[in-house]
């Protein structure tokens, strides 16, 4: 699987490179009248199979959030499956044909370009933050420091272009794009898009001279990607580059955490960690991470949702009579709206459903708690990301 994500990152690397052009200096005239970058998400309804929870649930006016927990990603999480540039940048109407396509959910058109910092190559992209946090991983999306610093113009990288170009947080760094300018660097992230070192926020994107909408990010999970990227590769043209991000299989082998933090949790990441260990001592923890995100991003957004569903986990009446139970210290009846109550018995329902034994075991589980296989797909996704980040 390393080596796949290698080859997709230097996929990713060319394609930008390749069709944004390096920028190379140039007189300050050539990238002043660049239009200006009006990438937004756009985040079409997701699939309301047969399941637990929805995650397109509004939350319902007073609807009670019985939660002192810290460390919740506000925005929800956007996985970004196929990269797609074309020369010149993508059109409006290029943007309008890859949203009508069949099953894509979300798209979002960046700048980017391949420049250099301290002398040497960076992919780097930009939207703006309201577009932009909901495609990185959760603990990216959560970071104030990192948003602070991408609003104030700081350039953000991942932790490896950071080592590499011998990066310290607070220091300023000459950057040769279509202009040479001192730009400060301001903290390194996750990211979570294969071959993307970096992203600056539009106004250093314009100041940089960034080729706008170079790029398209396509959320599209319940697709065929072999398809997808035949259609889209039709729509675009000969010329367009598109990569696809994820791994044809995705990995159901997770760590387990055997010294989760003890008491009563203070964040939903130890709400996660003693859940499993508690309730399934052999599920990986990160799975249930990755439901509490994508269900409500992390309590942000408890429901009802069209089926009824309720709360972080976003169990339906039926379902949480069966498998709800108080948690962590509480007392009375099971409230569904209480984290601490909601994530033990998510963890309770994922282990009598065998997702303790992992392989097939594990996805057939997370495809009980939503019946669709383009959702399996994105829970192991985002549990990999936080193994990633969390080891």
């Amino acid at each position: 699987m390393g080596g796949g994500l290698l080859s997709v990152a230097v996929a990713v690397a060319s394609c930008i490179g390749a069709l944004a052009g390096d920028r190379a200096p140039a007189p300050p005239a050539s990238h002043q009248s660049a239009d200006p970058i009006l990438a937004q998400a756009d985040v079409a309804s997701r699939p309301d199979p047969p399941r637990v929870g929805a995650t397109d649930a509004p939350r319902a006016p007073g609807a009670a959030r019985a939660t002192d927990l810290t460390g919740a990603a506000a925005p929800r999480l956007v996985v970004p499956d196929v990269i797609a540039a074309v020369p010149g940048g993508a059109t409006k109407a290029d943007l309008t044909k890859i949203r009508k396509l069949s099953q894509v959910r979300a798209v979002l058109p960046i700048a980017g370009a391949r420049i250099t910092v301290n002398g040497k190559p960076l992919t780097v992209l930009s939207a703006p933050a309201s577009a932009l946090r909901p495609w990185t991983p959760p603990e990216t999306a959560a970071s104030r420091a990192v948003w602070s610093g991408f609003a104030a113009g700081d350039l953000i990288t991942t932790a490896s272009a950071a080592r590499e170009l011998r990066l310290v947080s607070g220091r300023e760094y000459p950057v040769a794009a279509a202009v040479r300018a001192t730009v400060p660097f301001g903290t390194k992230a996750l990211l979570g898009i294969a071959g993307v070192d970096a992203i600056v926020n539009p106004s250093r994107a314009r100041q940089l001279g960034l080729v706008p909408n170079v790029a398209v990010l396509i959320n599209a999970p319940a697709a065929d990607m072999t398809a997808l990227v035949a259609r889209l590769k039709t729509t675009l043209g000969e010329k367009s580059k598109v990569v696809r991000l994820v791994p044809v299989t995705v990995s159901t082998s997770l760590p387990v955490d055997r010294n989760p933090p003890k008491g009563r949790p203070t964040s939903y990441l130890a709400l996660f960690q003693e859940s499993a260990a508690q309730y399934c001592p052999e599920l990986s923890w990160t799975v249930l991470a990755a439901i509490g995100q994508i269900e409500s991003g992390d309590g942000a957004n408890v429901g009802p949702s069209k089926a009824g569903a309720l709360g972080p986990m976003q169990f339906l009446a039926s379902t949480w009579k069966i498998w709800g139970i108080s948690g962590f210290g509480d007392t009375g009846p099971p409230d569904v709206m209480n984290p601490f109550d909601a994530v033990p018995s998510a963890a309770r329902m994922l282990c009598a459903d065998g997702a303790a034994a992992g392989g097939q075991a594990l996805r057939q589980a997370i495809f009980d708690y939503n019946h669709a296989t383009w959702y399996v797909d994105e829970v192991l996704t985002l549990a990999g990301e936080y193994a990633r980040e969390f080891g």
